[in-house]
C-alpha cells in the first residue's frame, strides 16, 4: 500500500475532474454562515512541484492541467473551469504553473474562520511532507493530521458538531481490499450523518471492482433515501495504454447546482482533453 505516491499523477485529468467537482462543493455548502467540517480521507503531501521529482517521471500533467490551461488561454471555457483554474494559478506567482495543489491546499485555502480540515495519511514519508507543507500556510490551526486508518476512524468524526459536513474519499485503490473498506466506510458513515456530502473518486479500470463500485454506491444511496450524481470522464480508450484513461466522481447528496455546472464543463474537457479516439463524459443524478 505504500508503493503509491500521488506525485506522479499530479495535474493529471483525474486530478482536474476530483478538484472541479470539489471546488464547488465546498463553495456551495459555504453559502451557509454554518461552520464546515471537511475531511480528506487519503490526504497524500498536500501539494506537488510539476517541474521536479515524480511528476517529472510520469508526466501526466503535459496532458492533464498544462493542456487545459493552454486550451483556456485560447478559447472560452465556464465559469467552473475559470474558478478552477484561478485556485491552481493562486500557487503560483509567476503566472507558469510550476505547483499543482492536492486536494488538502485546495480545502486549506477555502477555509472559513469557523471552517474545521481534518486530514488522514499513511504513508510514511507523505505524512511528514504533509505536516510540513501545511505548517507552512496560515490556516495550519483549522487543520487537523491523523496518521491513522481513515476508513475506520472515519464514522468517530461524524456528525460533525455543526452537522455541515464534506467528506472526500479518494483512495488508490492499489489495495483492491479498499473497494470493500470504501463501502464498509460510506456505510457506517451515512447511518451516522446521513445529510453529509460525501465525495468518492474512482479510477474507471476494467477490473470487476472497479466497474462495480458506482452501483454499490447507489444501493447505499438508496437506502438511505438520499440523492445522487455520478460523473465520468474518460479521455482516451486505447486497449494498449497502461496509463489511466478514465476516472469518475459519486457524491451522494449533491448540491443542485453541481449538475449544471458540470453540463457546461465536462464537454470543454472533452476538447481541451482529448487524445485520440473514445473520449467521451458520463452525467446521471437520482433525486430522491
Amino acid at each position: 500500500m505504500f508503493s503509491y505516491r500521488h506525485a506522479f499523477h499530479a495535474g493529471s485529468h483525474a486530478d482536474i475532474l476530483k478538484h472541479l467537482t470539489l471546488i464547488h462543493l465546498v463553495e456551495y455548502l459555504q453559502e451557509k454562515p454554518v461552520a464546515l467540517t471537511m475531511v480528506d480521507t487519503h490526504a497524500g503531501a498536500g501539494i506537488y512541484s510539476l517541474t521536479d521529482g515524480f511528476a517529472t517521471v510520469s508526466k501526466e500533467a503535459d496532458n492533464g492541467i498544462y493542456r487545459l490551461a493552454k486550451y483556456a488561454a485560447e478559447y472560452p471555457v465556464s465559469a467552473g473551469i475559470e474558478n478552477y483554474l484561478s485556485h491552481i494559478q493562486a500557487e503560483n506567482i509567476d503566472g507558469e504553473i510550476h505547483a499543482y495543489p492536492g486536494s488538502p491546499f485546495i480545502l486549506a485555502r477555502l477555509l472559513r474562520p469557523q471552517d474545521r480540515l481534518k486530514l488522514f495519511e499513511l504513508h510514511p514519508k507523505e505524512i511528514d511532507i504533509l505536516r510540513h507543507n501545511i505548517g507552512e500556510l496560515k490556516q495550519a490551526k483549522q487543520i487537523d493530521i491523523y496518521k491513522e486508518d481513515s476508513f475506520t476512524r472515519l464514522k468517530g468524526l461524524l456528525p460533525p458538531p455543526s452537522r455541515r459536513g464534506l467528506v472526500l474519499i479518494d483512495p488508490s485503490y492499489e489495495d483492491k481490499q479498499d473497494y470493500r473498506y470504501l463501502e464498509t466506510a460510506i456505510e457506517e458513515a451515512m447511518q451516522r450523518f446521513p445529510t453529509g456530502c460525501y465525495a468518492i473518486w474512482y479510477p474507471v479500470l476494467s477490473r470487476r471492482e472497479s466497474a462495480a463500485l458506482p452501483d454499490r454506491m447507489k444501493k447505499i444511496a438508496a437506502s438511505h433515501k438520499r440523492s445522487w450524481l455520478h460523473t465520468e470522464l474518460r479521455v482516451e480508450n486505447a486497449p494498449k495504454e497502461r496509463r489511466l484513461q478514465a476516472s469518475g466522481m459519486f457524491i451522494i447528496n449533491p448540491p443542485w447546482t453541481l449538475e449544471k455546472q458540470l453540463a457546461e464543463s465536462l464537454p470543454i474537457l472533452i476538447k481541451a482533453l482529448s487524445q485520440g479516439h473514445g473520449a467521451q463524459f458520463l452525467l446521471k443524478s437520482f433525486e430522491a
